[in-house]
């Protein structure tokens, strides 16, 4: 009976004595008391890297909306490089495109401010973006225009006809 609790204070005194043997550790860095988080709400949202501007965002947003509203073509080739002057590619704007979310949120906003006053408003696009526009020439082409035929072939081959 008297070899139990001996077998026990060696077992033990043996899981302690390693742990006494070590070197006592330094004492752990003061911690600063955790700072109070600001609301998600009041922060800025974080840019992401290499998206397009917010700016290039609007822009697509309300182009595509006079396309909706005023029944405009889109002269596919001067929107390419008005988006190309502001860093963006049609693909990332484009509704299937990474940032496609973002524009058809805006453009719903616009579609249907548009639709509050069409005609007004598609004079304005049409003032700002069409054939004579004051801003940029043939982004907005007429309904039922086709946008110019792709230059012939310079090889000198006739089409195949029917």
């Amino acid at each position: 009976m008297t070899f139990r609790p001996l077998i026990a204070a060696l077992v033990a005194g043996g899981l302690v004595l390693p742990a006494l043997a070590q070197e006592p550790a330094a004492p752990p860095p003061a911690q600063e008391p955790p700072q109070p988080e600001a609301p998600k709400e009041a922060s800025p949202p974080r840019p992401i890297r290499n998206a397009p501007s917010p700016r290039a965002l609007e822009f697509a947003a309300y182009i595509f909306s006079a396309v909706n509203v005023c029944g405009y073509q889109l002269g596919t080739a001067e929107f390419e490089a008005l988006l190309a002057k502001q860093n963006t590619k049609l693909a990332d704007v484009s509704p299937r495109g990474p940032f496609g979310n973002r524009v058809m949120g805006i453009f719903t906003l616009m579609s249907n401010q548009m639709n509050l006053n069409r005609e007004r408003s598609c004079l304005a696009v049409a003032g700002e973006y069409g054939p004579e526009g004051n801003v940029a020439k043939n982004v907005l082409l007429p309904p039922g225009t086709r946008e110019a035929p792709p230059a012939p072939d310079s090889s000198g081959a006739k089409p195949a006809q029917p």
